[in-house]
């Protein structure tokens, strides 16, 4: 170390024979490691909580084809993700909002861009979450997303943002493929100083799968961070994204197996479309070490959603705007001569006062028949706001084996009326709630730890849907036939025990969850009517008698051979068992609740050489899944097969691929939404997937 620092003592070393190695005293070496990374520190945060986590790097991601956030979610145990003809994905996790339909505003999770909130009394739209904005994604299954402030059944995902830090100073990618895919990326971001920025702006188009499939989308996402000093800094984000999708609707099983490509009758008639006008997220974090044990973090975050929808035979033009809030204190102790981590946080969300819908006569048929175009049927306002106050501790009780406890109160407000016509009721409702969390995490050694846990969720109702599960019809005029007050909801709870644990042994690196929730006053959405050529299709959501949902997580990454300068190979898998049901339900008894398969699995063998080539072969199953309450009829079971081939230059500046989907053209249902009883008819209500398809893309980089 004294050489490299001292110029003149090495030339004098180097040049003088008079100089003897004897007479020399060196200076103490003093090793210093590199600061951890902020990804380092995300996985290290992860592993410390006693419950079922995942770390999804984007670089690895980004070696194929990434059209959707299906595409980032692929091989995680207890994570279902499907998209259904545009970027909308049907999310759930542990049954989170298992009955919903891709695209609709997400139910069961907590979701957050770079630790704010993006889920609002609204739902989560899924507009801003563009998978090329993201450096990684954390998700915390169940309750484990605790001391986030996240309370719903299926937990927490916060999709993080690249920052100057880990992007380089100039970006291009590229992607194309079948049925005119094409998606494309120039970012920028670096360090300047105590400052650092990062800029995105991405489009995408695709003329989709089925007949009236087509979509597009183009956005900017950006953050600007500034560091005061080492225990002051800030970080100031913008997210802005439009999209335009074409909606084929809902086929029934054997036209998936006969005529995939075709759309739904009614929809091709209609010309529906749902538009996301454009949707802004503007959010700041600042973040103040107060002392070596303990720090603040206080956020804020503006965001406003609104969208266009013509999928009827009206038209329906929302307007979403949300304002949230976040504080976090962080202080590390010793409590009773043991170490100690407290988190006492709060998180609210309120809507603004512009929230609510306006809907207009599209196509005059049925009710409206007689109206002309563009008469105005209902105005209604969507009101509500989240507020948690949270506080959590992890102890180490004994060396390596830590007790971890929380508690949480919930106060949730929802309103909802009909303004147009006048002279309805309003409704209203606020409601408290608590939310207690126990668990134990040991640490036998670095490669094996176990856990379990026992917490309680709950999840309020959208506003939205108190006015769509209405029973209660205008009878005259333009607003025929809708819903003219609000109907109340409960807050969905859970309690749910969970244990698991996560390691390293000789067949590689595994983790494992098995999980029980009993669930009461479940918010399930169902069709209780399909859209006709003269009405729109009637969507109720009411509370459930009590259900279960119970499963088994598996995720195993296996080094199958290690060749050296030769490559490697390995196997990486992950398997989700779902079993969620009624339990002694009236009308259904223990029928399996719809829309989730039972049984799936996801598998990938790669081979990767040292000089950046890789190449990787994988499967998916699924088995059937219920396409109604009744479970009086199935979507089939599938297998499918798939290949990438690709070249990472080993100085990381530029990136290849070729990504081939579904080999075998298999034609099957990727998403279901249910319907109530369908009598053992084949009624539509899944959207196909893509059939086979060849993609491509390449990215340069320069730092």
């Amino acid at each position: 170390m004294l050489l490299r620092q001292s110029p003149l003592l090495f030339a004098a070393l180097t040049l003088s024979p008079t100089v003897h190695a004897e007479t020399l005293q060196l200076a103490p070496v003093e090793v210093t490691s590199a600061p951890a990374s902020a990804g380092e520190i995300a996985q290290a945060q992860l592993k410390s909580v006693p419950g079922a986590t995942h770390y999804i790097d984007l670089d690895s991601v980004l070696q194929g084809r990434v059209s959707t956030n299906e595409d980032v979610f692929k091989y995680q145990a207890g994570v279902y993700a499907k998209a259904a003809n545009n970027e909308g994905v049907k999310l759930s996790i542990r049954g989170s909002g298992l009955n919903r339909s891709p695209g609709s505003h997400a139910s069961g999770l907590f979701e957050m861009l770079d630790g704010l909130p993006l889920t609002g009394p609204g739902g989560t739209p899924y507009e801003l979450k563009d998978p090329l904005w993201h450096s990684r994604v954390e998700v915390l299954r169940g309750a484990n997303g605790f001391d986030r402030g996240a309370l719903a059944l299926g937990g927490a995902v916060n999709y993080v943002t690249r920052t100057g830090y880990d992007a380089p100073i100039l970006k291009l990618r590229y992607e194309v493929g079948s049925r005119g895919y094409a998606q494309r990326e120039i970012s920028s971001g670096q360090v300047l100083g105590d400052a650092d920025y990062y800029i995105s702006l991405t489009d995408a188009a695709s003329d989709g799968y089925q007949q009236q499939s087509a979509g597009s989308g183009k956005g900017i996402a950006a953050n600007f961070g500034y560091r005061f000093n080492p225990d002051l800094e800030t970080r100031f984000y913008f997210r802005y994204r439009e999209t335009a999708n074409d909606t084929p609707g809902k086929l029934t099983r054997y036209q998936i197996s006969h005529d995939p490509r075709a759309a739904n009758s009614l929809n091709a008639a209609r010309d529906s479309k749902r538009l996301q006008t454009g949707s802004t997220w503007i959010a700041n974090k600042t973040t103040l070490q107060l002392d070596d044990r303990s720090k603040v973090e206080v956020g804020l975050a503006y965001h406003d959603y609104p969208m266009d929808l013509r999928e009827g035979t009206n038209r329906l033009k929302v307007a979403y705007t949300d304002i949230s809030g976040t504080l976090n204190y962080i202080r590390q102790d010793s409590l009773f001569g043991h170490d100690s981590k407290t988190t006492l946080g709060l998180r609210t969300t309120q809507a603004m006062p512009n929230n609510g819908a306006s809907e207009y006569v599209r196509i005059p048929a049925g009710n409206t028949a007689i109206y002309a175009p563009g008469t105005k049927t209902r105005d209604y306002s969507y009101l509500g706001s989240d507020t948690v106050l949270h506080i959590g501790n992890d102890l180490e009780l004994l060396p390596d084996l830590w007790l971890t406890t929380g508690l949480a109160a919930i106060y949730t407000r929802r309103e909802t009326q009909v303004t147009y016509p006048q002279g309805q009721a309003p409704l209203s409702q606020h409601d408290w709630d608590y939310a207690p969390r126990i668990g134990l995490r040991y640490d036998f050694n670095p490669q094996l730890q176990v856990y379990g846990n026992l917490s309680r969720s709950v999840e309020p109702p959208h506003a939205w849907s108190m006015i769509w599960g209405s029973n209660k019809y205008f009878t005259s005029g333009p607003a025929n036939g809708l819903a003219r007050e609000g109907v109340s909801l409960k807050n969905q709870t859970a309690t749910t025990l969970e244990i698991g644990g996560r390691g390293e042994a000789w067949l590689g690196a595994w983790d494992l969850a098995l999980y029980r929730s009993e669930v009461r006053h479940e918010l399930l959405a169902v069709e209780t009517q399909a859209q006709t050529a003269t009405s729109n299709a009637v969507i109720a959501e009411a509370n459930a008698s009590p259900t279960v949902h119970q499963g088994v997580e598996l995720g195993l990454l296996s080094p199958l051979w290690d060749g050296g300068r030769a490559g490697r190979l390995d196997l990486r898998q992950a398997y989700t068992f779902s079993d969620f049901h009624y339990r002694d339900d009236d009308r259904f008894g223990s029928n399996t609740l719809p829309g989730i398969p039972r049984h799936y699995y996801q598998a990938q063998v790669r081979y990767s050489h040292p000089s950046g080539f890789y190449t990787s072969l994988n499967t998916e199953h699924s088995s059937r899944v219920a396409v109604d309450y009744a479970n009086s009829y199935y979507a089939a079971a599938y297998t499918l097969l798939g290949a990438t081939f690709g070249y990472d230059a080993p100085k990381q500046d530029w990136q290849a691929w070729v990504d081939l989907r579904n080999l075998t053209n298999r034609r099957y249902a990727n998403t279901v939404t249910p319907g109530y009883d369908d009598k053992g008819l084949d009624v539509a209500r899944s959207t196909p997937a893509d059939g086979r398809g060849i993609y491509t893309g390449v990215s340069w980089r320069w730092r």
